[in-house]
């Protein structure tokens, strides 16, 4: 069967059902996670439970009435794990699933509801199925970009390289390292031949290892055009210079943008390791929030919630509010850093899990060095979410839309307190906004369109590039990790992969 990565039925809830029996044959099922060409660290699909009359229904279903089972097609045990889905409290549910081997043959995912089987199961996916670690790029980056249903522009990348028609290489060979490398975090990248190679710049480069985890991941993937950039890995954005100055701007891509800076932006480390690490190695993702919102909106309290670092000074004035209007914030801070003295006047909150925040039916998100990397897990949660005004912003802000998607607060914090009122006071309109907000960011921080904006970043780069990328003498290749106990055979063999690049 063909993967079906977005579905008409879900969005439209004009005809839905809050207490009608669900029908097995007639619920949907969808998502990248039902086509064998969708290679990601966790695959995943959805279930839209509904009902005889073709309703969505839109309440839980009973606990552990869906049930998930997959198998390879080939009498070679292959090890996948199959957790129970995740109730998104809707009547959708979300199934994830982690290859351990590779099945040539292919899988059968089985789709259950009380033993019926649900909607056009069993579907097959015909072989080859590959694994997170299997280097089997795709030859022509189409065909990886049709099974992804990537889409076809971004609005935030289009505007990034708005000030880039050209990329002269040799011009950022000489500039760069002049200019960026006393600020600590810069890593110089060469991708030639699908191969990924790099030196350091600077002192503080650790968080290498993230960028190196995700453009390792998508050159396992798709074939890469061959490009050469430089990725800041630290918080601040680097390049301030204007489109118009002389000299002009030179393009560092960093994990987040500012205002007044002209930095290319990627997906956070944040997010892009919690997806590659997902069901082994994290708690907290893009995914597993959707299962963990806490109680249904009217059982939540009815209160402002924040935890945090002291990392910017307005979390500390968002403390003294809570202490002065307890009725409507609960606000704390777990570790102090910049602030120390003030810990004494504040106090030290202890830690809540994550999870436990969607107890409440307010978030109140505030920068912290720089944005806090937390929003879009707020924004998968169930509750309304309270973003400070802010110069900083991540990859996917260009589709949110304030008062429509989430509840913006002025810089300073001062009307806070008067729009929490305000969401009290209208409850009905300020679980529409929660809704709309997570339904949007439910799509477009889908894990398989993180590995579409990465792409399209390195595309769209590689596009301008003036001149010839190269590897320098003084990188080093990044090897691909082995994973001896999942052998993986391409259909392709490596000369012909040799050849082919």
């Amino acid at each position: 069967m063909q993967a079906i990565l977005f579905h008409p039925r879900f969005t439209h809830f004009a005809h839905e059902s809050n207490c009608a029996e669900i029908d097995a044959g007639k619920c949907v099922v969808w998502g990248p996670g039902l086509s064998p060409a969708a290679v990601l660290p966790v695959r995943y699909f959805y279930i839209q439970s509904v009902d005889s009359e073709g309703r969505n229904i839109s309440v839980s279903p009973a606990a552990d009435s869906f049930r998930v089972k997959i198998s390879s097609l080939e009498q070679q045990y292959v090890r996948v794990h199959v957790p129970a889905p995740l109730d998104r409290g809707d009547g959708s549910l979300l199934v994830r699933y982690r290859l351990y081997g590779s099945s040539s043959k292919g899988l059968k995912i089985e789709v259950l509801y009380q033993d019926k089987p649900v909607a056009d199961s069993p579907y097959t996916l015909r072989g080859p199925v590959y694994h997170e670690y299997c280097v089997c790029p795709e030859r022509h980056p189409h065909v990886w970009r049709s099974a992804l249903q990537c889409p076809e522009q971004e609005p935030q990348i289009q505007q990034d390289f708005i000030s880039f028609p050209s990329i002269d290489l040799q011009r950022l060979l000489q500039e760069v390292p002049q200019r960026f490398s006393r600020r600590g975090g810069l890593v110089h990248y060469s991708l030639i031949n699908n191969q990924l190679h790099r030196r350091s710049l600077g002192q503080y480069t650790d968080f290498k290892m993230f960028s190196d985890e995700m453009l390792l991941s998508l050159a396992r993937k798709v074939r890469l055009p061959d490009v050469e950039f430089y990725i800041n890995v630290g918080d601040w954005p680097m390049e301030n210079r204007k489109a118009g100055d002389k000299p002009g701007p030179v393009p560092i891509i960093s994990w987040c943008g500012s205002s007044d800076t002209r930095d290319i932006i990627l997906p956070t480390y944040d997010i892009t390791h919690s997806c590659l690490e997902a069901m082994r190695g994290v708690t907290s993702d893009l995914l597993s929030v959707q299962g963990n919102t806490g109680p249904v909106w009217s059982d939540k309290t009815e209160k402002a919630f924040f935890r945090g670092r002291d990392s910017r000074e307005e979390r500390l004035r968002l403390v003294t509010m809570s202490k002065e209007n307890p009725e409507l914030l609960d606000a704390g801070i777990t570790a102090y850093f910049f602030f120390r003295d003030r810990e004494k006047d504040l106090g030290k909150a202890p830690l809540v899990g994550f999870f436990d925040f969607f107890k409440y039916k307010y978030q109140v998100n505030v920068d912290g060095t720089v944005a806090a990397y937390r929003f879009p897990y707020l924004m998968l949660g169930d509750s309304l979410v309270f973003k400070q005004d802010s110069p900083y912003y991540e990859h996917f802000y260009t589709h949110l839309e304030a008062g429509v998607h989430y509840i913006p607060v002025k810089r300073d914090l001062s009307d806070l307190l008067q729009k929490i009122r305000w969401a009290q006071k209208n409850d009905t309109k300020a679980e529409a906004i929660a809704k709309s907000g997570q339904s949007l960011v439910r799509d477009v921080l889908q894990p398989h369109r993180l590995y579409c904006y990465y792409y399209s970043v390195l595309q769209t780069y590689a596009a301008r590039q003036s001149t010839r990328p190269a590897v320098h003498p003084d990188m080093e290749l990044v090897p691909q990790p082995s994973d001896h106990s999942a052998l993986c055979d391409c259909h392709r063999s490596p000369e012909e992969q040799k050849n082919e690049l």
